[in-house]
């Protein structure tokens, strides 16, 4: 494994190995473990879109490592002056163990990964977000075991959430049903790459009938980073598929609820849901940081 851009750049057994360490280091931790697997290591983090989950548990997942992690804006280094990013990533090659770059374009990863000599991990762009689908599936595991063979439902936009759990049903085994209002389909071309790999995955324009006997419903926000401008278009799009109890009344009794955060109370999803039982919201958040070590022990210890 050299670079993390996308889920599929792991192995199912690299997943599996994930999942297992990922526990691991939350157990260390939760029982005050000191755990410095990556003493005197330094990671670059390059940020072009705000964050706080990302940021936070991948800065504190380095410190609990034993490396460190540096913040870069792109607003306040030469890449926001105009610098290639080929050059930068030669450049930081040169100085780093790693780099983790959330940015709006894909392929500005991709091409900073194709210049690098360090390894590169997406912490998001506007195609794919594969850190979040690691907590997602190791927060799913603690509460229901073995996610393979299980029934996932998306209710929501064709977005970078939904391409990551397309991409994660080739990794993980689950069966994937997307719910997404016509417009605002994902990618044709990566469906098809999923399921010319073996993948279980459905298209609905019908929420309903993604979360009927679901094992996990899962969401996100309208509008995403970059596409306030089209908020109110969206809520017009998206009227009916907002995750609630009636929706949840489809899943299975023991289904869980999931949303990457941050949420919008009485869009996507409504209060009652996103603080009720079934919600597993705040497991997934703070999974951000074990899994993403486990992802920094596999990548930075080649």
């Amino acid at each position: 494994m050299n670079h993390f851009l996308q889920l599929t750049d792991i192995t199912r057994d690299q997943g599996q190995w994930l999942m297992v360490r990922a526990a691991e280091l939350k157990r260390m931790q939760h029982r005050g473990e000191p755990h410095p697997t990556l003493a005197g290591k330094t990671l670059a983090m390059i940020f072009d879109k705000a964050s706080t989950r990302t940021r936070v548990s991948f800065e504190v997942g380095m410190y609990q490592l034993g490396g460190h992690a540096l913040f870069l804006h792109a607003s306040t280094t030469q890449l926001g002056r105009g610098e290639p990013v080929e050059d930068s990533a030669r450049v930081l090659s040169r100085m780093v163990d790693g780099v983790v770059i959330r940015t709006f374009g894909h392929d500005v990863v991709e091409r900073f990964a194709a210049h690098a000599s360090v390894p590169v991990i997406n912490a998001l762009t506007d195609w794919s977000h594969p850190c979040q689908i690691l907590a997602d599936v190791m927060t799913f595991e603690q509460h229901r075991g073995n996610i393979s063979g299980k029934t996932v439902a998306w209710v929501g936009d064709g977005n970078n959430m939904a391409h990551s759990w397309i991409n994660g049903a080739s990794v993980f085994g689950y069966q994937l049903r997307l719910a997404c209002p016509e417009g605002y389909l994902p990618d044709a071309g990566l469906m098809a790459q999923a399921k010319s790999e073996g993948a279980s995955i459905e298209l609905t324009q019908d929420p309903r009938v993604a979360t009927d006997g679901a094992d996990l419903v899962t969401t996100d926000v309208w509008a995403s980073m970059g596409q306030e401008q089209e908020q109110a278009a969206r809520e017009q799009a998206f009227v009916g598929f907002q995750v609630n109890g009636t929706l949840m009344a489809l899943a299975k009794p023991t289904a869980l609820f999931m949303h990457c955060l941050p949420a919008h109370r009485g869009e996507e999803v409504c209060a009652e849901l996103m603080d009720g039982p079934q919600s597993v919201v705040w497991d997934e958040a703070e999974n951000r940081l074990h899994a993403q070590k486990a992802l920094l022990e596999l990548i930075l210890n080649q």
